[in-house]
């Protein structure tokens, strides 16, 4: 329990908590983007598409300060909400939206894909039988896409982890309150001598992202095989 330091278990414990917030948030959401994307079609579905997958190809600085601009306290989004009290700007909170908001590509991408692979016609005789469009989404394809859903979602938890560029661009890098794991790292390099935390700190990382991969991987194989009938 002595190999973390103090200021390191305060980056993994926020981290944690800022990934745990970011993944539970956007997961309702992406599910239904990724139910929009696989079953609908509508004009402007393309640019739909796009703009999900845009904070993937964007540099994260970017996203970070799209997002400064618009749920900063002078931003359109966030004047608003701190009239009621919310502000996400330089807070804990702000670090898991920007962590949510770049994770929600790779969520929506693997949930997607798990719901393409629900044979239609399961879902079309459950609406023949009198089912309406949710209760069919909730009885037929929802149980289908749950392996998906939580591969998705252990994905997007384990890249809110690993975010820095958006994060330190919207809420800076506030020992105890915005200094996640990368923000940590990038500070311990900073400082003379601080190379051994920063090292520790990479070590638990690449656990984290490595244990993350490996079990995405076996439920990904686990749908694979229940879709082809194995």
């Amino acid at each position: 329990m002595d190999w973390l330091g103090p200021d390191e278990w305060r980056a993994v414990a926020l981290s944690l908590k800022v990934s745990f917030w970011a993944t539970l948030v956007s997961l309702p959401p992406g599910i239904f983007v990724a139910y929009v994307l696989a079953r609908w079609s509508f004009p402007g579905k393309q640019v739909l598409n796009g703009l999900v997958h845009l904070p993937l190809i964007l540099p994260p600085v970017v996203t970070g300060y799209m997002l400064l601009l618009s749920f900063g306290t002078r931003g359109p989004i966030g004047s608003l909400l701190k009239e009621i009290g919310i502000v996400f700007a330089f807070r804990w909170t702000g670090a898991a939206l920007a962590a949510g908001v770049v994770a929600f590509p790779l969520m929506v991408r693997a949930i997607r894909l798990s719901i393409e692979a629900v044979d239609p016609r399961l879902e079309q005789a459950g609406a023949t039988l009198g089912a309406s469009p949710v209760w069919v989404f909730l009885t037929v394809t929802l149980p289908m896409t749950l392996p998906g859903i939580v591969a998705g979602a252990i994905l997007a938890f384990a890249k809110a982890m690993g975010e820095f560029g958006a994060t330190i661009t919207f809420v800076s890098n506030i020992p105890g309150q915005t200094r996640t794991i990368p923000s940590a790292i990038y500070a311990f390099l900073q400082v003379p001598g601080g190379e051994s935390s920063a090292m520790k700190l990479v070590i638990v990382s690449i656990s984290v992202a490595m244990g993350a991969l490996l079990l995405s991987e076996v439920i990904a194989r686990r749908v694979a095989a229940r879709v082809g009938g194995k």
